[in-house]
């Protein structure tokens, strides 16, 4: 779905936006919406890969990891990693597979600390969703009413969190929206360590400050919610 959306989808919509005024000279739109994409990977992996809590409650595996001599943090922070882990994997794919179709690095840091801080993004949005994943499904006990939350919030979390468009172009009320949107400053930020400042709604220092306090909350949440379940 990804590559549909970045190939497929970044082609055709690129040639009705070739002048608009929102892209910056010589930048297409295929190359603008490229950390949107990166970013809607990660977040829809790292999501469901709290799915594998309520596979373990209804398989009996769960109360197997329960009784082990280790603390329900523990449990937690491995599950978190692990799906972090798997939806960096798969924002890496997109990732070189973006630079194949063309996607240039146009930062202000260069290739080598741009990857380095695309990367650190990557984690902290995979993590904080992760997180999200597990606090949900540690209150919910069947698989549809986990899909149907996370169908709930997953489409409005991504396309409020301008990965298609920018913020700049959305009436006022909308942006208000945006801003709450943590995923927003996730994109963001990986729009900055890729494309540069021209490009960012915010500074990348405002992104990565709101999204690590989103992911230290989301991470307690989750650990909280699992103890109580």
């Amino acid at each position: 779905m990804p590559i549909i959306w970045l190939a497929l989808l970044g082609t055709a919509i690129g040639g009705m936006v070739k002048e608009s005024p929102f892209l910056p000279s010589g930048m297409n739109y295929v190359q603008y919406i490229a950390p949107g994409i990166i970013g809607m990977t990660i977040l829809f992996t790292s999501i469901f890969s709290g799915i594998s809590i309520i596979f373990d409650r209804e398989f009996g595996f769960l109360k197997e990891i329960l009784v082990a001599p280790v603390s329900r943090l523990s449990i937690v922070l491995g599950k978190a990693f692990g799906g972090t882990t798997t939806a960096m994997i798969q924002g890496m794919i997109m990732f070189f597979l973006a630079i194949m179709l063309g996607v240039k690095f146009t930062s202000e840091f260069g290739f080598g600390i741009g990857f380095v801080v695309t990367v650190v993004f990557m984690l902290l949005i995979g993590l904080s969703f992760v997180s999200i994943g597990i606090a949900i499904a540690s209150k919910i006990e069947s698989m549809e009413g986990f899909q149907m939350i996370m169908s709930f919030l997953i489409m409005p979390m991504f396309f409020l969190s301008g990965a298609l468009y920018p913020i700049s172009t959305l009436p006022d009320w909308l942006k208000v929206i945006t801003y709450i949107d943590p995923l927003t400053y996730g994109i963001d930020g990986l729009r900055y360590a890729i494309q540069g400042s021209s490009v960012a709604q915010f500074h990348i220092l405002v992104d990565f400050g709101i999204l690590s306090g989103f992911c230290l909350f989301t991470l307690l949440l989750g650990s909280y919610l699992f103890r109580k379940s």
